[in-house]
Formats: C-alpha cells, structure tokens, sequence
C-alpha cells in the first residue's frame, strides 16, 4: 500500500492556539513530520486550556492534547539569539513553515519568509493572523469573537434578536486554517512543478467573509442585505426533544414538502410559488409547517416522516449524544491517542478519509514543553549531545 498523502514532508510549526495548530494537525495526521515550537517554560497558550488530564499539573489540557496531536515538541526561545540560529538550521531541512504571530513577530525574531527564504529557497512559508500582513488592520490582535465582529458575519447571526450575541463556535480559526492548508498544498504541489517555493497570506476575516453564502454576494453588486431569519430551516419542538428540518438547498424539496403535507394547492400559492416568494413570505410557511409537524405529536414521528419524504432532518443533539454516536464510532469521529498519565485519551478525527481508512493522528501530542527537543536536534540537525546541552545552558532550548 502507498504510504501517507504527506510522508517525507517536515513542517516547521512556530504555530499557537487554534488556528495554526488546526492547519498543522491536519498535516500530520497526513504523516508529515510536524516539529511544534514552544517557549521554553510556557509553552502553548492551550495547554492551560479547559479540563486538564493529569491530576496536579496545569499544562495538559484537552484544547492542547486534541490540536497538537502527532507533532513533535521543540522547546526553544526565538528571542535568544543562539535558539534564531537553530532555527535556521531547522529551515533548512524542512519544507514547510506555519506561523501564526502578530504581522512583524517574525520579522523582530528573525524568522520570517525572508530571513528562512535566503538559508531555505523553496521553503513553503504560511502567515495566519486576523486581518492579513498587509492593510490598516494588519497589526489588530485577533481572535474569533473579534474577528466574528468585524466580519459583518455577529451581525447577521443577530437575526431578529435585540442585539448581537456571543457565538460559540471558533468558525474563524479554524475556516484559516483549513484554507493555509489548502493553499500549503497548492504551493507544494508547485514546487514539485517549478522548484519555487510561496510565501502565503491567510486572514481569519477574509476565511470568515468567504463561509457567507448570501448577503456578501448580494451587497457587493447592489442588491440588499438578508438579515434573517433564514427562510426554510425549521427548529421545532415535540414530545421526545428539539428537531431540525430544512425546505431549501436543493430545487426538490419544495415538491417533496408539499406532496409529504398533503399540501398541492402551496405550489400554486402567488405566495409560495417561487423561491422568492417563500424567502418573502416565509413566517406563514413556517407557521404552515410547524401546524403540520404537531400532527405527528412526537419528536420521532415526524423524524420518520420526513425522512421517509426524504426532506432533511435531525435531532438536535448535546455534544455527549453526538461523541456516543454510532455513527461516530463506525466513522472513527473520536480516535484514541496514547498520553502518559491517562494511557489514552480520545480527540476528535481529520474530517476525510484517504483510500477508505480514516484520518487520524499517529501519536499523541507533546507531553511535556520540549519533550522531543534533544530527539529532532540529535536526528534531524545531527547536533551531538555536548551542543545540545550547552544550547541549554545558554537558555537557547528547552530540555526535558
């Protein structure tokens, strides 16, 4: 069997938090090498995330565990001029770079595609920040919820509530780094083509910007803004739990909506005629439907029935019945990773398969800051035992 999409491929990681880390785990669990930089003595900011493994110790979070899975841990201080220079060394036999700084971070430690560039010149280089390295924003600290902010996207989650709300989900950390990963492979790709390597740009605002689907498109060419709430979904309630269901996405669900409700005259309505109209005049849809699902009087009931008019639907489920899914378990959704205190610990799976397996990470995440620091400068750098410890002692790296 061939080996992994991603085997003989080294990324050097100067990543933190989400959306770098994200980018970076995809590509290990591809089989590339992923060398994770930490600083010696703090580590990633995640490690000191929500629930914590290991009785007594504060640096092994699931947040950390989940998204650092399968890379190898280098302690080492990129302010210190001895750890700049391991890191060019590093450079040099790695094809990949992801950061994920402030615009200018790199610059000041000297490890920006300019600086590895000249020592590596077909070195992929990926930034990710908030706003991108270049415009008035580019040097604006960044994270999802301000990112979701500026986006227009809070705006319009606001819907018809009274004012714009906190949202959960992380969307724009991971949207970048889904999208460096792309592009890193592209830019692979071309180097196998050309020999160049690519210096690429990738902003959370612009990943979130691009996962809107109606209003950007609308506004940008003169037409108005789509506040909500967004016609065609349903969220509804019965005897056995919260449901959802969805009239629209694809041109025959409206047919098959009206044939499951025993409905014809709707397709002749003015007012529900056309995809327009129903958008126009969806909170009397709505009301139509919602009448004709109580009908069914319990939650499974109206599951089966619109399954069985093959309309899209599901349960709402909590994140416990999910992680218990049969589903789930027959896709491998929650993978077990080896860890030291634990035996294993679970994390959640690359979402593809390759050649019909499932896409997981091969070892768990670095244990300690700088557990694997001597392994990949002894194997991958050849520095011998003398060097390694006098970069040690010079507060250059960090050794377990």
């Amino acid at each position: 069997m061939p080996g992994p999409l991603l085997d003989g491929i080294t990324v050097l990681d100067f990543t933190r938090v989400l959306a770098g880390p994200y980018c970076t785990r995809l590509m290990a669990d591809l089989g590339a090498r992923v060398l994770k930089v930490e600083r010696p003595g703090e580590g990633d900011d995640t490690r000191r995330g929500y629930v914590q493994l290991e009785e007594g110790r504060a640096d092994q979070a699931t947040y950390f565990v989940r998204i650092n899975a399968g890379k190898l841990g280098i302690a080492l201080d990129l302010s210190n001029p001895r750890g700049r220079e391991v890191a060019l060394d590093l450079a040099r036999v790695t094809d990949v770079v992801v950061e994920n700084f402030l615009p200018g971070v790199v610059a000041r430690l000297g490890c920006d595609y300019a600086a590895l560039s000249r020592v590596k010149p077909d070195i992929v280089y990926c930034s990710i920040s908030g706003f991108g390295q270049t415009g008035p924003l580019r040097d604006t600290p960044a994270f999802h919820h301000i990112v979701n902010a500026m986006s227009g996207i809070m705006h319009l989650e606001r819907q018809t509530d009274p004012s714009p709300r906190v949202g959960y989900l992380q969307a724009a950390d991971v949207l970048a780094g889904t999208h460096a990963f792309g592009a890193i492979l592209a830019a692979l790709l071309r180097r196998g083509r050309t020999g160049h390597g690519a210096y690429l740009d990738v902003s959370m605002l612009e990943a979130m910007i691009a996962a809107e689907d109606i209003t950007f498109g609308a506004i940008v060419n003169g037409g108005p803004v789509y506040p909500g709430p967004r016609a065609g979904m349903v969220v509804h309630s019965l005897d056995g739990g919260d449901f959802a269901m969805q009239t629209v996405g694809a041109p025959q669900l409206w047919a098959r909506l009206c044939e499951a409700m025993k409905r014809p005259d709707l397709a002749e309505d003015p007012r529900f005629a056309t995809p327009m109209a129903r958008r126009t005049n969806w909170p009397p849809l709505r009301d139509l439907i919602v009448e004709w699902l109580d009908g069914f009087g319990t939650r499974e009931r109206a599951l089966q029935a619109l399954r069985a008019a093959r309309l899209p639907a599901s349960p709402v489920l909590s994140p416990g019945e999910v992680a218990a899914h049969p589903h789930l378990a027959a896709r491998r959704g929650f993978p077990e990773v080896a860890h030291p205190a634990r035996g294993t610990v679970r994390v959640t799976s690359t979402p593809f398969q390759v050649d019909g397996q499932p896409t997981g990470p091969s070892a768990g995440a670095p244990y300690r800051i700088g557990e694997h620091t001597r392994q990949v400068l002894g194997e991958v750098l050849g520095y011998d035992a003398a060097r390694i410890e006098e970069l040690a002692r010079a507060g250059a790296i960090g050794l377990v």
